[in-house]
């Protein structure tokens, strides 16, 4: 069984409003970016990836928490962050139920997670990769 079928399996085996709310925050961050890929982590939690990690998303007893990788990098100018404000690295939004979300708020955020990971990796990359990089712009 691979990720995506797991994760509907787990979305599948939540019968109330958490599983809802799982299936529809996985489908805007799918819809975000095509090129958005689902992973099977941590004895079963949903991870969304794109050119590292952008969310991990957890169903829990009274909430659902999607967490962001690098949130504290990230720009939050519509308040979607609610948990983890503490932390140097990780936040993460709580849902509860009866909570509407905010469709668009959460894809713009997902695209500023994708942009950290692309702009983390351009920094990372050896020096001679970067060099080809900014020779085939100026091409």
């Amino acid at each position: 069984m691979n990720a995506s079928e797991r994760i509907d399996q787990l979305i599948a085996g939540i019968t109330d409003w958490r599983g809802k709310t799982l299936a529809e925050v996985r489908k805007v961050i799918l819809d975000a970016d095509k090129g958005i890929v689902e992973e099977w982590k941590w004895m079963g939690s949903p991870v969304w990836k794109r050119d590292g990690m952008i969310a991990v998303g957890n169903a829990h007893k009274e909430k659902v928490k999607l967490t962001f990788s690098h949130g504290a990098q990230l720009a939050d100018p519509d308040k979607l962050f609610n948990a983890g404000l503490e932390g140097g690295t990780w936040r993460a939004i709580d849902f509860f139920e009866g909570d509407k979300i905010n469709k668009r708020a959460l894809k713009n955020l997902v695209h500023a997670a994708i942009e950290y990971n692309l702009t983390k990796l351009k920094k990372n990359a050896p020096a001679s990769a970067r060099a080809k990089a900014s020779k085939s712009k100026t091409a």
